[in-house]
């Protein structure tokens, strides 16, 4: 979500006359190759990517890794170690491949100050046991520079690296359940650090500010992104160094065009899957998309009995409302050649075999379907027709700072079978995991909505039981409590759905 400018602009000489450059940098390590804001990321069948920064360029970031604690007997190297003007650190990464699947690895980042963690590797495609993820979308730093709850002793944070005075709900149940999911998908709107300027301290150091919020964030982020994979697609608060429309000119090298996003998950998020399905036609679709693929904004991945697709509603499409002439004013993009999203996508969705993975969902930050009247109608231009086209069962998207859910609906008009057995997918927004802008009131609602929340933080967990049966709770961040359950049923009869 955007902050009105007009109320931002018109106070800034006022406050930046009695403000002081103050960006709340997290202090360096003494030991500069110490690794930090890990992150984890699904990149290919039996395939971990592992993500980290540091403070100084590594010539050639290794990882040990073994099925042991006390035998890490495999290593795997890169040259991945890349930066960015106003950048203090740089962003590595290593790819683990022919990792055996569903198996606990532990793994150390190699450095002189590294501890022994550990990850559940993929499922491989056509897994029929049930298994859980979380999709958590809007999600910004906390502390000084971000969301606090003062004095409020029930809502404490647990992670034990994080001052307990400080608060940030999701976080701190993504942590607590750590073993009750097996990843999480973030689409869109990660630390908030462009709106550095909401924080009067900030408001004579935007430059290292907008850095400070980033390092703070992904450090906050690290116990749960670096024991889980975290599948990341980008959002409006990704674009530039601060959100005001039209102000990405005076944006320094560096934080503008989505660059911070780029250079953290670029090497991580996978391309595109070959197809596992025994249809040559199937294969030909898949490799069509692995080419036209762009991690990491538009990509996509297996796992058990789910195939994954993330899309960028930021830019790369028609009226895109980040891209260059957008709604937005960000002057983003593009990412990719004319047309090449949506060409991804449509190779993408016709490759999904049923047989094998049976749950086709889609993950984008901006949502068509929305109480209050908040829709992005070029999105819904651009992608509701294919998601139709090739039976998409659940759309998760999120960028309204709150929870939502739908009814399966295609076209504003909602499926006469509702949840059993529908042709339209089903849609969800969660967007309420809490930011420094706070939460988005229901406002209006629409007759096909079943679900809205907005009194507290919250996030969605879904839950694949069988290849018939998706469970979609929503979660509250700050005690665990189920706010909304629902069922969503499909036969799954036809092995390549074309409507």
């Amino acid at each position: 979500m955007m902050v009105n400018p007009s109320k931002i602009v018109k106070g800034l000489p006022v406050l930046a006359s009695c403000a002081s450059a103050a960006a709340s940098y997290p202090p360096k390590p003494a030991d500069l190759t110490t690794p930090v804001q890990q992150r984890l990321a699904i990149n290919g069948p039996n395939a971990v990517a592992i993500g980290w920064n540091t403070y100084q360029k590594i010539d050639q970031p290794c990882v040990q890794y073994g099925t042991s604690s006390n035998a890490l007997t495999s290593k795997a190297c890169s040259s991945s170690s890349v930066t960015y003007a106003t950048s203090r650190t740089y962003s590595n990464a290593v790819t683990l491949t022919g990792l055996s699947p569903a198996t606990t690895y532990y793994y150390k980042i190699v450095s002189t100050n590294s501890s022994v963690e550990h990850f559940f590797s993929p499922r491989v495609a056509g897994d029929t046991t049930p298994f859980s993820m979380n999709a958590v979308i809007d999600l910004g730093v906390y502390g000084a520079d971000g969301f606090t709850i003062q004095m409020d002793e029930t809502k404490r944070d647990t992670i034990p690296t994080i001052d307990p005075s400080l608060n940030h709900t999701t976080i701190a149940r993504l942590a607590e359940t750590v073993d009750d999911y097996e990843f999480i998908v973030h689409p869109g709107d990660f630390a908030y650090a462009d709106d550095w300027y909401l924080k009067t301290k900030n408001l004579l150091d935007g430059e290292d500010a907008f850095q400070a919020i980033l390092e703070q964030f992904y450090d906050q982020l690290s116990p749960v992104s670096g024991r889980k994979a975290y599948m990341a697609s980008p959002g409006n608060h990704e674009a530039a160094c601060q959100e005001i429309p039209y102000t990405t000119g005076l944006c320094p090298a560096g934080q503008n065009n989505f660059t911070d996003f780029m250079t953290r998950f670029g090497a991580t998020m996978s391309t595109a899957f070959p197809s596992t399905s025994a249809k040559d036609t199937a294969r030909v679709n898949a490799n069509k998309a692995k080419l036209l693929a762009k991690p990491p904004f538009w990509y996509s991945f297996e796992y058990g009995l789910l195939h994954f697709v993330m899309i960028d509603t930021e830019t790369d499409f028609d009226s895109a409302p980040d891209g260059p002439g957008g709604s937005a004013g960000l002057n983003s993009g593009p990412f990719g050649t004319s047309g090449q999203q949506l060409e991804f996508l449509e190779a993408d969705l016709a490759s999904v075999d049923r047989t094998v993975t049976p749950w086709l969902l889609v993950g984008g930050h901006r949502p068509w379907y929305t109480t209050g009247g908040d829709g992005c109608a070029a999105c819904q231009a651009a992608f509701e027709p294919l998601l139709y086209k090739y039976g998409v069962d659940l759309a998760i998207l999120g960028h309204v700072h709150n929870s939502q859910r739908f009814q399966p609906v295609f076209n504003n008009t909602v499926d006469p079978k509702g949840m059993r057995d529908p042709k339209a997918p089903m849609y969800i927004v969660a967007g309420g995991a809490g930011n420094i802008e706070g939460l988005s009131a229901v406002g209006s609602n629409v007759s096909f909505n079943s679900f809205a929340y907005a009194d507290d933080f919250s996030y969605a967990t879904i839950s694949f039981l069988d290849a018939k049966n998706l469970k979609v709770d929503f979660i509250r961040s700050a005690t665990g409590e189920v706010l909304d359950s629902s069922v969503l049923y499909k036969s799954h009869a036809e092995q390549f759905v074309v409507q």
